[in-house]
């Protein structure tokens, strides 16, 4: 089925190339999810701006069966930025409906617990040993809310693990002095 698309632009001259680049985005998105019944971009040019440079401001409106997602005010010095901004966040929207209509949900990494074994603080990094006994490397910016100068040895935290490049390491480490999402506050 054709997707059915209707453009509109608001205070601005019609230009057959952004036409011609919102067509194309929106065939990306029928191509990737074929479901969608209808599909309606708003470009346009509000008044009043305080700013000095014009803002452009792109609605997305999609019909899918079931449902009907809106992608709201997505706003941009470039018309074709905010363009695809748009339909960036049509894209993942779409994704979360699909998932949702197949029953699939979002796998969350466990959150983690171990001690600071090692710190080098000159460096920037340092091993945290897991409870079940490997050792994770992490970098200074991987600490979620704390500072790393004041991370002790023997300290308790909360990690994710991740792989990298060189093998597997703590991500957003924290203290437990601030909430991780996903973990569970006894």
């Amino acid at each position: 089925m054709e997707l059915m698309l209707q453009i509109t632009t608001r205070d601005i001259p019609h230009s057959e190339a952004l036409e011609n680049h919102i067509r194309e985005k929106a065939e990306k998105l029928g191509k990737f999810y074929p479901h969608i019944l209808h599909c309606r971009i708003v470009v346009e040019l509000p008044h009043k701006h305080k700013h000095q440079g014009r803002i452009f401001d792109v609605h997305l409106d999609m019909t899918v069966p079931g449902a009907e997602l809106v992608v709201n005010r997505v706003a941009n010095e470039d018309v074709y930025v905010a363009v695809r901004d748009a339909f960036d966040a049509a894209k993942r929207q779409l994704e979360d409906y699909a998932r949702r209509q197949r029953g699939d949900t979002k796998i969350h990494t466990p959150v983690l617990h171990g001690k600071v074994t090692r710190l080098f603080n000159d460096e920037g990094y340092g091993f945290i040993e897991t409870f079940d006994g490997r050792e994770l490397y992490f970098h200074r910016e991987n600490l979620a809310g704390h500072d790393f100068d004041q991370l002790i040895v023997g300290e308790e935290v909360q990690f994710l693990e991740d792989i990298s490049s060189e093998g597997y390491q703590a991500k957003r480490v924290s203290t437990g002095k601030h909430h991780i999402p996903g973990s569970k506050t006894e």
